[in-house]
């Protein structure tokens, strides 16, 4: 199966300061992957540079084969989306009317969708329990109920490779387990290719199959969660040792951490 994503010696400077160098690897279509590492590694960076919201400085990325820089930003929303922190718009605007900004990659030059959405928007709104709010303007939400809104945005564009620049920083724990379920849902449900920046280890682990650890701009290990959840490789990167356990439910390493005492 021919990659989704091939990133070939990647790299990116801003003032004359590289912030990525040589980062190499591959994810195939219907993958979960991860990508972890410290505050300031590069992480949301390199999804910049795969989005093509910002320009490679060296190196190569290919989306199903093509340059990211040779796609125009409405042809390539056509097929990928993004989920931030913070991806909602100005205030005013309500649930259903940000939902229905999904569809803008399929708008004509007079706003005119290519098809009746409506129905899609319908389901979409139903499924991650958005009716109740959809008269309800987004500055009077609860901050689960914005990234529901925001993950419904880019439902709505019905990608098929779906890029999550950490989105669970802001919420709680339950909110973080039920976007990231819902993420997960509809990555077997649809063969989504999901590439997930996460700041949470115990989380990558559960929802990723594969993990590449950046650290100080390099891509420094890639591996399956079982590979990369090494207490020395988290002492290595973090400047902490953590204590892994196999989570009882899943068999898949989560960390506990300890005190400097």
């Amino acid at each position: 199966m021919e990659p989704i994503i091939e990133v070939q010696g990647a790299g990116k400077s801003f003032g004359g300061i590289r912030v990525l160098k040589d980062i190499r690897f591959e994810v195939k279509p219907g993958e979960f992957f991860g990508v972890i590492g410290p505050n300031g590694s590069g992480k949301s960076t390199l999804l910049r540079l795969i989005s093509g919201v910002d320009p490679l400085t060296e190196g190569r990325i290919l989306l199903q084969g093509r340059e990211v820089a040779g796609y125009a930003r409405k042809e390539l929303a056509r097929w990928l989306a993004v989920l931030q922190q913070d991806a909602l718009p100005p205030l005013g605007f309500t649930v259903r009317e940000v939902v229905e900004m999904g569809r803008f990659p399929f708008q004509n030059w007079l706003g005119e969708d290519r098809e009746d959405a409506a129905a899609l928007i319908d389901r979409i709104m139903r499924r991650l329990d958005l009716e109740p709010l959809a008269d309800r303007t987004v500055e009077n939400l609860s901050g689960g109920q914005k990234q529901r809104v925001a993950l419904a945005k880019v439902m709505a564009q019905q990608p098929r490779l779906l890029l999550l620049d950490e989105p669970t920083t802001y919420l709680d724990i339950g909110y973080q387990m039920q976007l990231m379920d819902y993420v997960r849902q509809w990555q077997r449900e649809e063969g989504l290719t999901v590439v997930a920046v996460l700041h949470d280890l115990n989380l990558a682990a559960l929802y990723c199959e594969r993990l590449l650890v950046v650290h100080e701009g390099e891509g420094i290990s890639i591996g399956t969660p079982e590979e990369i959840m090494r207490s020395e490789l988290i002492l290595d990167v973090y400047g902490t040792e953590p204590i892994v356990l196999e989570h009882p439910d899943h068999g898949i390493p989560q960390i506990l951490l300890r005190r400097g005492d």
